[in-house]
């Protein structure tokens, strides 16, 4: 915050706002689904006119803009890994599709400003990301595990466990997102940015009870609806034209992660 030549101006880009700018990352949305099916309203409304007002801004003073899209758009996959051709299998009119079909939405825009406006847009869709400053009611599994985990609580998973998700470590992600940014005019995307490795709840949750040393047990809970049985990406795209591939395995992450949470919580 004390950066000379840093500002933070606290807006919603529901409403219009009047920036000069040379490059736009947006990733302004809220990205676990207790946060956003919270007022779905407000969340499709972030991803369809907020995006909107974005791409007005870009296309005014021709600047670079980055869409930060989602996994979550494949839905609940019938294809394994996912790569960037598979359209996906997304429930519509789902308690997640606020989400799901607002980043859909929002890819159709970008691309649409791209086609029609010449507007320099990119997108990459990012894949289940963790790490330190995650906020304590985050809602998502990596944190959730970690302070039951830490607490000596119950572990609770939702479902039988065999689903899974590929985790990737925040620095990992941001490295992606500026290789994409600064990568030729002529990629555009979607690019997939996430790591391949491929794991279930129940292995994350054992992981976690091992790393930090709990006695926590495991419950298991019904699973919610549209909740996606497989989630791991494709990477090939993101290696062949922007060189990016994730350097920090599960484990070495979780422990950063994990200090992260001791700290905040006040634990030895």
């Amino acid at each position: 915050m004390g950066a000379p030549h840093f500002e933070l101006i606290r807006h919603d880009i529901i409403n219009p706002i009047y920036l000069e700018v040379d490059e736009i990352y947006n990733l302004a949305c809220p990205a676990s689904p207790v946060h956003y099916q919270f007022n779905p309203i407000k969340t499709i409304k972030t991803n369809v006119m907020g995006v909107i007002n974005v791409l007005g801004i870009a296309k005014r003073t021709k600047a670079k803009v980055l869409q930060a899209s989602t996994s979550e758009i494949y839905g609940d996959p019938e294809v394994n890994p996912q790569n960037e051709s598979y359209w996906g299998k997304v429930n519509p009119i789902g308690i997640r599709s606020c989400y799901d079909e607002g980043k859909r939405a929002a890819e159709c825009l970008m691309m649409d400003y791209r086609r029609q406006n010449s507007v320099n847009t990119k997108i990459v869709r990012i894949f289940n990301t963790y790490g330190p400053r995650m906020a304590i009611n985050d809602g998502r599994v990596v944190s959730n595990f970690i302070i039951q985990a830490l607490q000596d609580k119950k572990i609770t998973i939702y479902g039988d466990g065999t689903h899974t998700r590929s985790f990737c470590y925040s620095d990992d992600l941001i490295e992606g997102l500026i290789l994409m940014m600064n990568s030729i005019d002529e990629f555009y995307g979607p690019v997939n940015i996430g790591n391949p490795g491929e794991f279930t709840i129940l292995q994350l949750a054992q992981i976690i009870i091992k790393l930090t040393k709990s006695s926590s047990k495991i419950e298991f809970q019904p699973l919610p609806s549209d909740d996606p049985a497989q989630r791991k990406p494709d990477i090939t795209l993101a290696k062949e034209k922007i060189g990016w591939s994730p350097k920090i395995d599960l484990e070495e992450g979780l422990i950063s992660t994990i200090r992260y949470f001791r700290e905040v919580l006040k634990l030895s």
